[in-house]
């Protein structure tokens, strides 16, 4: 296991243990300084290629179900949000980024765009990237393995013109070195596409430990608004919030963050 980090958002190292929301091995906690609910003791990335794996650890959770009546609301309302049961990266990958490079971090299996966007990935399970690297290679890119975190450092500096976290950041111990480096990578004024778990929605403050966006141990950060605005803009990047319509009833936040020029 790795050591109890500080606070992804303010880096300070004073929380509390959510005693509700910790199982014995595990400790949720909230930051002192700026109220960030987050892991203090996630797994190494070692864990997560295997005994932590994504596709382990989401069979586990679905298999308790934990569904409420405010969680077919929010699927009724996200539905009326959509066109044609497409979801937002369907819809608008290639009016956000244009043809081109695209990285998706955590891809699992999916290849989310379609030509002329050329896909690249980074997954971190062994399982998952064995499946989706040659997928990615018949289509012009290819797929490393590799955390989140590393990977992002080694393709070049502007070599992409947009990029994916979907269902990713959640899960990332280090998201600021992580979106720092897609900064780096992404061309000035790319757009990322991220959708993380909505820790600040209704439905959790109701079902409480319940809730569908608890995942012990690979959830590792939750977001509200206010702390993924942060963490974009000590990165580098405004943020533009997608579903504000339904966000107070909806399990996720879906934004859209840019690369600003230095």
């Amino acid at each position: 296991m790795s050591s109890k980090r500080s606070c992804p958002i303010c880096n300070k190292r004073c929380a509390e243990r959510l005693e509700v929301y910790s199982p014995v091995e595990w400790d949720l906690v909230r930051c002192i300084g700026c109220d960030f609910v987050y892991l203090l003791n996630p797994p190494d990335y070692e864990a997560l290629e295997e005994k932590f794996a994504w596709e382990t650890t989401y069979i586990k959770k679905k298999s308790k179900g934990g569904s409420t009546p405010l969680s077919t609301i929010n699927r009724r309302l996200r539905t009326l949000t959509r066109s044609g049961g497409r979801s937002w990266i369907e819809r608008h990958a290639l009016t956000w980024f244009g043809p081109g490079r695209v990285l998706d971090v955590g891809c699992g299996t999916a290849i989310r765009t379609k030509p002329p966007i050329i896909p690249y990935g980074i997954e971190i399970s062994n399982a998952l990237h064995a499946t989706v690297d040659d997928q990615m290679r018949s289509s012009g890119g290819f797929c490393l393995h590799s955390s989140g975190a590393d990977g992002v450092w080694q393709f070049e500096a502007d070599f992409f013109d947009g990029a994916i976290l979907h269902s990713y950041l959640e899960h990332e111990v280090d998201p600021n070195r992580v979106l720092s480096g897609l900064h780096r990578c992404v061309k000035p004024g790319g757009k990322v596409f991220v959708r993380v778990p909505n820790y600040g929605s209704f439905n959790r403050r109701v079902v409480g430990k319940k809730w569908c966006g608890f995942r012990h141990p690979d959830h590792v950060n939750y977001f509200e608004i206010e702390s993924l605005s942060k963490i974009a803009i000590k990165n580098g990047f405004s943020i533009e919030i997608l579903n504000k319509i339904t966000l107070h009833f909806d399990d996720n936040i879906n934004a859209l963050l840019v690369k600003q020029q230095p």
